[in-house]
């Protein structure tokens, strides 16, 4: 294989799209225990700036309240499970996404629910009332945290109307009704605060020309256009879980693209674009999530996504999370980074990589990106093995790299720590199905698990010449590995002596 000779200098910056927002399980799960110290693992390792996930006005949170007194109805708008939600995001360093839905119960037009815990996904029966409650709560972000802060804080409406699961009868004309609304309601509260739509789902790009028609002709606001992105196929379902295709992870980068794509030439054009759902497939029960596979998999989109867009949600950062249920085992095909007992997945392990790349980029390829701290000279290399989409057990054993460096010092030597995950290593779910898959796992197969779960560390010295260091990499099905390399300033004393380690007598007294 031909050795790739990384320029010394730098093409651009490194996008950070890919942390600008990470997805959750509805918000009132922000108020558990377990759900807070999986954020704050995230936050650590990686860091995320926005979170978004559904169920902010629907009943779990409990703003909508009515009431009647005197013989009259009125809403009592409370905010008790809203701001301890927020307040917690914002300890741990994390802002909300914030989208507007599902509908409360008694606003509701309608009885269609969705997920199990029965979000209602049917219009207000009163837009006057529905307004209100966007200005009360959109009031109340403003009102607690401050305009300055909440105007960086996106507000999305609604989730994926497209589907007529989420929305009745996927209307598209109510759904406009409802963006319309909602988008005045939100600047009411102020004129600076960010509101888009209509985070439709994979396959309905044909929403999007029609949405940017409709705000054009009725002079209705939009600061941003939103949309999601999978790419499995059909769900074929076994007790407690799915199976699906996929595609080749390149048709994601393509739904990135599509926005801006359909929207040419309308006056929608150059907004801002956020994907705030995306991963391989939609279902939270698809054990494809949990393995190496995944992470290598992703490792293109996560590296080359912020060319495309301003921002890319993973849904979801933790399993924490209740769809279709309680979780029935420990390892369940969740979205999550996490699983439900912290146990970090490969992919986590993707974004953690991510986390220590450089800003500047030198240079990328179809299997690896190479990036330089300018502050410190360490340069990082990501590289991932290429999967095989038809079959993930028919993935190449083996797949190299090999790359010339530029390294901050004309001779001498550079110092190289090499992390990885893969089949064989950092891949807690392979364990786990060593272990007999229990579903419940005891406390030592928990801290046996998140052992198996750190990922294979090596570390060598590489001879510098000219500037440069040789990095040839071998990487083992589905494996992605992060290389960090950094100039070496040697400070070993004059006195040094390997051969006296047993206290035998050098050459030099």
């Amino acid at each position: 294989m031909a050795r790739i000779v990384v320029p010394r200098q730098g093409t651009g910056t490194l996008p950070d799209a890919w942390r600008a927002c990470v997805g959750t399980g509805r918000l009132d799960l922000a108020l558990r225990r377990d759900y807070q110290e999986s954020l704050a693992l995230i936050q650590r390792e990686i860091g995320f700036r926005h979170i978004r996930g559904h169920g902010l006005l629907s009943d779990g949170v409990g703003i909508h309240r009515p009431y009647e007194h005197t013989g009259r109805r009125g809403v009592h708008h409370s905010f008790t499970y809203a701001d301890q939600i927020v307040d917690a995001y914002l300890e741990l360093g994390i802002a909300p996404f914030v989208e507007l839905g599902f509908m409360p119960e008694a606003l509701a037009s309608g009885e269609q629910t969705v997920f199990w815990w029965r979000g209602n996904v049917t219009p207000p029966r009163s837009d006057t009332e529905w307004a209100d409650l966007v200005r009360a709560t959109i009031g109340n972000l403003v009102d607690r945290y401050g305009l300055e802060q909440v105007r960086t804080w996106p507000i999305e409406v609604w989730n994926e109307p497209n589907l007529d699961i989420f929305w009745q009868g996927a209307d598209q004309a109510a759904y406009h009704r409802l963006y319309e609304v909602t988008a005045h309601a939100v600047k009411e509260v102020d004129a600076s605060l960010q509101v888009g739509g209509p985070a439709i789902s994979p396959g309905a790009d044909e929403w999007l020309v029609p949405f940017a028609e409709y705000v054009t002709d009725r002079d209705v606001p939009v600061d941003f256009v939103s949309r999601h992105a999978y790419t499995s196929g059909p769900a074929q379902h076994v007790p407690f879980g799915t199976h699906q295709t996929l595609m080749p992870a390149d048709h994601l980068l393509e739904q990135f693209a599509s926005p801006r794509k359909h929207l040419a030439g309308t006056a929608l054009a150059d907004l801002p674009v956020h994907i705030t759902e995306f991963n391989s497939s939609y279902r939270p029960d698809n054990p494809i999530h949990d393995t190496a596979f995944h992470a290598a998999y992703l490792a293109p989109v996560v590296a080359a996504g912020g060319d495309l867009v301003d921002s890319f949600s993973y849904w979801t950062f933790s399993d924490v999370f209740e769809e279709v249920g309680i979780p029935a085992a420990i390892f369940h095909g969740g979205f999550g980074l996490l699983t439900h007992r912290q146990i970090r997945k490969p992919t986590f392990h993707l974004y953690a990589f991510m986390a220590r790349m450089g800003r500047q980029v030198l240079t990328r390829g179809t299997d690896h990106l190479v990036t330089r701290d300018d502050d410190t000279g360490r340069v990082t290399v990501l590289a991932w093995a290429p999967v095989d989409v038809t079959d993930a057990t028919a993935s190449p054993q083996r797949h190299t790299v090999a790359l010339s460096v530029p390294v901050r010092a004309s001779s001498g030597s550079a110092f190289l720590l090499r992390s990885s995950v893969s089949d064989e290593a950092g891949n807690a779910w392979r364990a786990w199905g060593e272990m007999g898959r229990p579903r419940s796992p005891r406390p030592a197969q928990l801290d046996a698990l998140r052992t198996a779960a750190e990922p294979a560390r090596s570390h060598c010295a590489l001879p510098v010449v000219d500037g440069r260091a040789d990095v040839d990499l071998t990487l083992a099905r589905h494996e992605v590995t992060l290389v960090e390399i950094t100039p070496v300033i040697d400070e070993t004393p004059p006195w040094w002596d390997e051969r006296r380690l047993l206290g035998g007598t050098g050459r030099h007294e």
